[in-house]
Formats: structure tokens, C-alpha cells, sequence
């Protein structure tokens, strides 16, 4: 530990901007978060928490550090850091955060220049501890992303709940002027090791909240969309995330970085198949990439690495947190949820869903989402009144601030709703089908004049993600304006008439497709759009020069891998020319289409590079080959028989 600050300034010429910004001790968990621990430079456009000087003052001046090397029942040391109030008249809580992507600064100097899930926990006091996850860091042992929860374990079988379980019980009996109460949050990754918290949890852990959590990386977060691999955001990430580390380290290793161009749709076009990344730039230095590429379906590695199944009655009172535009993990929060309501729970299980990009809403204001106006300080409403009241309730025995079962933000009208489930009871499960003419209704088709419409899908010629030039991913796509897709011609357009009464949609969107290809797999894409009316004023945020008359504002899209459509562990080809129905989840909404706005569908099959290219031939698309993309004709079919629709469920008002 000594050697922490020499060794420290000896490699941060090696660092990325963000490793540096976090080892120096500009940030906290939630900051790196926000780039799901991302070392690439720039890997999220949303805003980060910016350093305050008073704030790094009030932590020095109110809180004492320690570094530890607490023990696990195997034997293996986990580093840990502990800042403690320097009032020691009184008993505090701790405040308990894991996390695979660093406890940084490093050195029993260097101080973090912000505390806790805000600041104003730090300036309430609690005992406030951060922990390198096993083999990460400073932290001993083998680390295993996700790693697989140990249902039946000896006395030395280990996992993410047992590490917390064997932390807490040290901390409690260790650390003095402990009140004996434990809360545990974090995001992202550390999302995912909040949730392990709670499953076998320690006696003394009373509160949880697990933030835009990893959960599936192959069904919903941001490795996998319903199988289909996420291109763009997984190289990025596992160039450095998986990257080996020999020994304990403080410094991580940097991201790829050589990308020669500013144009990620350039770049990664120009890869080429995914086993390229292996033979241009990996060369099997990568094993979490070599996993990755290993599985490509449902199988035994991935469903041991979800927490989703033991997920079962739980102890301590749980509050999930999530964005309804999160661009890594939409599926976490929403499953993590459900999960605990149908596994039980002995105390509360709360959900709070708001605007917000991945871990926005731990930092800034929260008026805007990309450029749309939200009316109000959504995260500061948030941290005041829904997170901080939760953990002062059960850490320090202040006042039940009686917070509903469900918290939400509702987009378009601008509002916080509650409610006693989600989704919420009152809402009515309707359908809204695809017609010819490029029609949308309530209505489900009869007889149609045409049955279907196509496209043809070039994987050379791809569909882009975002209108933006960029080689990383971003966040404001999850809200970007669609024209510029809409006016592909492998891009199909359905469209309500004007709305005469405002609809709200709230809960679980699933598309139900009929469709058919010329080749033997193919990738849809169903985005959910709100059409602004033509004369909607220039409010845009973030580009006031943008014309919001017309705007097509993206409320939700996901993408789905048709060989999964009957089973996601044994897929199925198709057979071409033949209808077939795929029906997936597109994920969950909460969104007011207002009187004088339309709903828009577009259907699509290449949404790059978001998402990996379909060679649209029936293969494990890992090992494909140049020579085995194709271009494939899509249709999708609308009549009677064949009534292609989107499931939502609607709040009568």
C-alpha cells in the first residue's frame, strides 16, 4: 500500500482520460457508470458529474480513509476503501458499493472527490466503503465477469453474494461507531453486484438498490438484444474490460483506441465479420471476447450468469433503478423487478423507472433527455426525494417517506406517476396493426388490397443507428430524430392519423411480426416513434437549430433474431419464402403520444453498428465469412390472416 501514490504517478501516462479522471479521484462509481466502467474515450455522450471543489474540500475535511485487505472464507483478500467520519460522537451506517471498475484513488492520500449515491449522503454521514470485486484491481483472486451464483455451496465455494456476505460481516464486527445496518447500490456492472447483495444476504443489510443493473447479457442488457451481439459497444468495452490482468494493479488497461476514423459505420463495416476482430486486433488476448464468441445462443454459460432465477424471497428492502432511455441496460431494472415480484420479498420491493440515459440520473439536473424537454430536474427530484429518503429510512430509522411500489416519469405529458404495480393495473392490453398504404391503427386488418410490404436487406449497405458521425456508441440515439431513416427504402413507414386524444402507453411493448425471407435467417428491427405535429415549436436542447416540426422521436426499438423466434437456446432456420410469426419484447415504455402527435412503426432488419450484421443465412454468425452475407428480400405481412401488430398496454384517460 505504500507504494500506491509512486506507483501511481508513474502510470497515468498510460491511462485513457476517464481511468484518469476516476484514479485521481475526479469521480465516484456512478461517473464511471455512466460509461457502464467504459475506459474508451468518450463512450457516452450523456453528462458526467462534474468536480466540485467545495465538495472535495467537505470530504477531506469530514471523513478519514482507510485501505483494507478484507478476507473471504477461501482465503482471498478483496481490497477495500473506507472513509470514515471524522465525528466519531455518534453511530453511522455504511454505505457499500462493489465494483468491478475500480475504488479508485488509490493511496490512503488521495481522497474521492465525491461520497455515496449523491453528496448528500456525505454531508448526512455514513460510513461509506468501496470494494475491487474479486480479481479486479487491487482485489486477489480470479475474477469472472457476471460470475455464476452458487445455489448449493461447501465451505469454500464462492460467488458475488458470498464475497458481500463474508465483506459486511467484517465491517460490522471491524469497524468502529457501525449503528450494525448495511445499504448496498450501484450501477451498471456494480448494478449487477447490488442485486448478488441481496440474494443470501447478511442479516445487517437492510436496504438495496441495484442502478441500471446488469442482469442478462444475452437476452435484454448491453452484450446481447434477444441474441443478436451488440457490436459496436461490446468491442469498445471488452477491448480493455476484458483484457488480462496478470497481478493486482491499480492501473486498467486502455481501450482500443486506433480507429482512424471518425465514422464508426465506417469503421466497422469495413471489419467485416466478427472473427476479424480476433485476426486484425484481438489475436486471442481477449478471453472475454474469446467467450463471447463461443456462445451464440441461450446456453449453460448464460443462464448461469443471470441472477433473474434466485432472485427469490428476499430480505432486505429492495428499490430498483433504471432509465426508460438507457442505451446499455433497458432489460435490468424492468427484470430484476418482476423477478423479486414473483420470487417474494419480506419488506419492499420498489421500481423507479425515469427519462434518463444509463445512470443519468445520478448526476446533473435532468431537464432534458437528448433534445427533448422534460419540463422538470428530474434527477434532482429524484436523489431528494425518492433515493435519499429510501436509505435514510432504513439505515438511520428516519420517517417511512412512504414511497409507492412503482415511480415513474412519463414522457410527453411530462409527469411522475405512481402506481401499485408495473405494469400498472389499470392499464388495457391492446394491439396496434400495420395496414396497407402505410396505415396504423387500433383496428385489426380484414380484407387487404395488398397483404405485405418488402424490402431488400444488403448487409453491405446496413441501416444506421444514428444519424451522427461517431465511432462510439453514444446515448442520444435512444431518442433521436427518425427521418433519417424513414426515408430508406429498406426502411417500411406505418403511421396513426392525427390523434385526436392524448395515448398513453405504459408497460411491456412486444412485437408480433408475419414475415418472410428469401434467405434462411434475417434480423427486424420494430422501432416505436412519437411524430411531432408539423407546427411544434424549435425547442430542441441539445441543437436549438433542429426543426421539431415533424420530429420523429424514438420512444423504443429492438432489434430480433428470427432463427430464436421458438427458442432462444435452439434456433431454427427459416424457410425461404415461407411466413413465419416472431414475436419478441421490445421492452417496456411509459409515454404520453399527445392530441395533435401520431404513432409511428418502422420496421427495418439492419440497425448498425449498434448491432452485428445478419449474414441472413442460417449459421453460427460468429464463425461466418465474408462470402456468407447475402442480400435477402424482406416482407411483412398485414392481412387477416396474417395481422402484424404491436402488443402495448394502454392507460384509459
Amino acid at each position: 500500500m505504500k507504494n500506491f501514490n509512486c506507483s501511481l504517478k508513474m502510470s497515468l501516462v498510460k491511462l485513457t482520460p476517464i481511468l484518469l479522471i476516476a484514479l485521481l479521484g475526479l469521480t465516484t462509481s456512478p461517473l464511471l457508470a455512466q460509461r457502464g466502467g467504459r475506459a474508451a474515450p468518450g463512450a457516452s455522450a450523456a453528462p458526467r458529474r462534474l468536480v466540485n471543489k467545495e465538495d472535495s474540500a467537505y470530504i477531506r475535511n469530514n471523513y478519514t480513509k482507510q485501505e483494507l485487505m478484507i478476507p473471504m472464507r477461501d482465503g482471498v483478500k478483496l481490497f477495500t476503501s473506507v472513509y470514515m467520519p471524522k465525528d466519531q460522537t455518534k453511530k453511522y451506517p455504511i454505505m457499500f458499493d462493489r465494483s468491478p471498475y475500480s475504488s479508485a484513488p488509490y493511496g490512503a492520500d488521495s481522497y474521492k472527490a465525491a461520497l455515496g449515491p449523491s453528496m448528500i449522503f456525505a454531508k448526512e454521514g455514513f460510513i461509506f466503503v468501496y470494494q475491487d470485486v474479486r480479481g479486479r484491481y487491487m482485489s486477489e483472486g480470479t475474477f469472472i465477469a457476471t460470475r455464476p451464483y452458487v445455489v448449493k455451496k461447501s465451505n469454500k465455494d464462492v460467488d458475488e453474494s458470498s464475497d458481500t456476505y463474508d465483506t459486511i460481516d467484517w465491517l460490522i464486527k471491524n469497524l468502529a461507531n457501525n449503528n450494525g445496518k448495511v445499504g448496498t447500490w450501484g450501477i451498471s456492472a456494480p448494478g449487477f453486484y447490488t442485486t448478488m447483495t441481496a440474494i443470501e444476504a447478511h442479516p445487517a443489510l437492510k436496504a438495496v438498490s441495484p442502478q441500471a443493473p446488469v442482469t442478462n447479457w444475452f437476452m435484454g442488457d448491453d452484450r446481447h438484444h434477444n441474441g443478436v451481439f451488440q457490436e459496436m459497444g461490446t468491442f469498445a468495452f471488452l477491448s480493455s474490460f476484458g483484457a488480462p490482468r496478470p497481478v493486482p494493479t491499480t492501473v486498467n488497461s486502455p481501450a482500443f483506441s486506433n480507429y482512424g476514423t471518425p465514422d464508426g459505420y465506417k469503421f466497422y463495416l469495413g471489419m467485416g465479420p466478427l472473427k476479424n476482430f480476433d485476426d486484425k486486433i484481438l489475436h486471442h488476448t481477449n478471453k472475454l471476447w474469446d467467450e463471447m464468441m463461443e456462445h451464440d445462443t441461450y446456453d449453460e454459460y448464460w443462464k448461469t450468469r443471470t441472477p433473474e432465477p434466485h432472485l427469490k424471497n428476499i430480505g432486505p428492502a429492495i428499490m430498483t433503478v433504471g432509465g426508460f432511455f438507457d442505451q446499455e441496460d433497458p432489460y435490468g431494472p424492468l427484470k430484476v423487478h418482476a423477478s423479486i415480484e414473483k420470487g417474494g420479498y419480506k419488506d419492499r420491493n420498489i421500481l423507479v423507472m425515469g427519462p434518463w440515459y444509463h445512470g443519468q440520473f445520478s448526476r446533473g439536473d435532468d431537464e432534458t433527455v437528448g433534445n427533448i424537454q422534460l419540463g422538470s430536474k428530474t434527477g434532482v427530484f429524484y436523489r431528494e426525494n425518492i433515493e435519499f429518503p429510501f436509505f435514510m429510512h432504513y439505515l438511520k430509522d428516519a420517517p417511512d417517506p412512504k414511497l409507492p411500489n412503482v415511480y415513474v416519469f412519463e414522457t410527453g405529458s411530462n409527469q411522475w406517476k405512481k402506481y401499485s404495480k408495473w405494469p400498472p393495473t389499470e392499464a388495457t392490453q391492446k394491439a396496434i396493426y400495420l395496414h396497407a398504404g402505410n396505415k396504423l391503427t387500433f383496428e385489426a386488418p380484414k380484407a387487404e388490397p395488398k397483404t405485405f410490404d418488402s424490402y431488400i436487406s444488403d448487409p453491405a449497405k446496413p441501416v444506421p443507428y444514428t444519424a451522427e458521425i461517431r465511432n462510439i456508441r453514444g446515448s442520444e440515439f435512444m431518442v433521436e430524430d427518425q427521418r433519417f431513416a424513414a426515408t430508406r427504402p429498406d426502411v417500411l413507414v406505418y403511421q396513426t392519423d392525427v390523434l385526436t386524444k392524448d395515448v398513453t402507453i405504459a408497460g411491456n411493448v412486444m412485437a408480433d411480426m408475419f414475415v418472410s425471407t428469401t434467405g434462411t435467417d434475417a434480423d427486424f428491427v420494430v422501432k416505436v416513434i412519437d411524430v411531432y405535429p408539423d407546427d411544434a415549436p424549435d425547442n430542441a436542447a441539445l441543437n436549438p437549430a433542429i426543426k421539431m416540426g415533424g420530429f420523429q422521436m424514438l420512444v423504443r426499438g429492438e432489434i430480433m433474431r428470427a432463427k430464436f423466434r421458438n427458442s432462444f437456446s435452439k434456433p431454427e432456420p427459416m424457410i425461404p419464402g415461407k411466413v413465419a410469426e416472431v414475436k419478441w419484447d421490445v421492452e417496456d415504455i411509459n409515454h404520453c403520444f399527445l392530441a395533435g402527435h401520431r404513432i409511428m412503426i418502422q420496421v427495418q432488419s439492419t440497425w448498425f453498428p449498434l448491432n452485428e450484421r445478419n449474414p441472413q443465412k442460417f449459421m453460427d454468425i460468429y464463425k461466418a465469412n465474408e462470402s456468407d452475407f447475402q442480400k435477402a428480400t424482406q416482407k411483412v405481412y398485414f392481412s387477416a390472416e396474417y395481422p402484424s401488430h404491436v402488443d402495448v398496454k394502454v392507460l384509459e384517460k
